[in-house]
This record gives structure tokens, sequence and C-alpha cells, in this order.
């Protein structure tokens, strides 16, 4: 049985979603302001430019173009992790992740995807915008608040 291990690029244009263990959850809502402090933090150690962002009440997606000569996206992301679990009061960890020590509000991994294309960025892009959509918590993806769309949209 063979692995493959998907290259990773330096300088990647990158789509990522990422969940809370507990898919029930509205943590990410409620501590916003928290886990946006963890990206600005990391942003500022590792840098990276966020074309697009949306945050759900139980996970968020987010397209992410890495510095020329970097393609460590998993540090970022252990360290965004690290940082919003830290702050957070305790209670909210599984008995698995207590076990070996961990506060286990995410799920360990999170999905990532290349973008290829310019029609691949935009299909991408708008699927961060449309998720609040898509799950119905509005009718429009202008109304949900914790979102870039607000940011690229024209005056």
């Amino acid at each position: 049985m063979s692995s493959y291990r998907r290259p990773r690029i330096a300088g990647a244009t990158i789509f990522f979603t990422v969940n809370l263990a507990d898919r029930r959850s509205n943590l990410l809502v409620r501590h916003v302001d928290d886990l946006r402090a963890a990206i600005r933090q990391t942003k500022a150690e590792r840098p990276f430019r966020i074309e697009a962002f949306v945050v759900l009440p139980d996970h968020l997606h987010c397209v992410w173009t890495l510095p020329p000569g970097d393609c460590d996206y998993s540090l970022r992301w252990r360290l965004i992790k690290a940082r919003f679990s830290r702050v957070l009061p305790k209670g909210a960890t599984r008995l698995s992740h207590d076990r070996r020590g961990e506060r286990g509000l995410w799920q360990r991994r999170f999905w990532e995807h290349h973008i290829r294309d310019r029609r691949d960025f935009d299909a991408h892009v708008g699927y961060c915008w449309n998720n609040p959509v898509k799950h119905g918590y509005v009718e429009n993806p202008e109304n949900w608040r914790l979102s870039s769309i607000h940011r690229n949209a024209a005056p």
C-alpha cells in the first residue's frame, strides 16, 4: 500500500475548511474576537494574505496566499488553533483529548485545496461568501457579518 502526499507549493493560494470538534457548537461566533486575535498574531509572525474568510458557528472557510518561498500553512493553523483554544474557558474538551493534555476544541485535521487558476479561485471565494446562505443563517451573503465579503464589496 502506497501513501500519496500532496506536494506543498511555496507561495500557493489555498482554500481551507477548519471545523470545531463539536459540530453543534457556536463557539467561533461567540468568541470571534479571540479568533481574530489568534489570526492577527499568527499573521504578524508568519505572514500570509487573506483572500476570503467566513466564520460560522462551528467551522470556518478561507482562502489564503502564502508568501513566495513559504509553504508551511500547517504551522499557521496549529498556532491559530492553539492560541484560540488557550484563551477560552476550560470545559469544552473531549475526554480523548484530555488524556493527551489537549483542549479538544478543534478537529485535528483540516481540509485544504490548492487553487489552480482564476476560475478555481473565484469558485472558492464564492463558496466562502455563500456558505452562511447554504447553512440557512441568512438569505444574502452580505447579511452575514463574519465574512470578508464586506471588505471586498464596492462602496
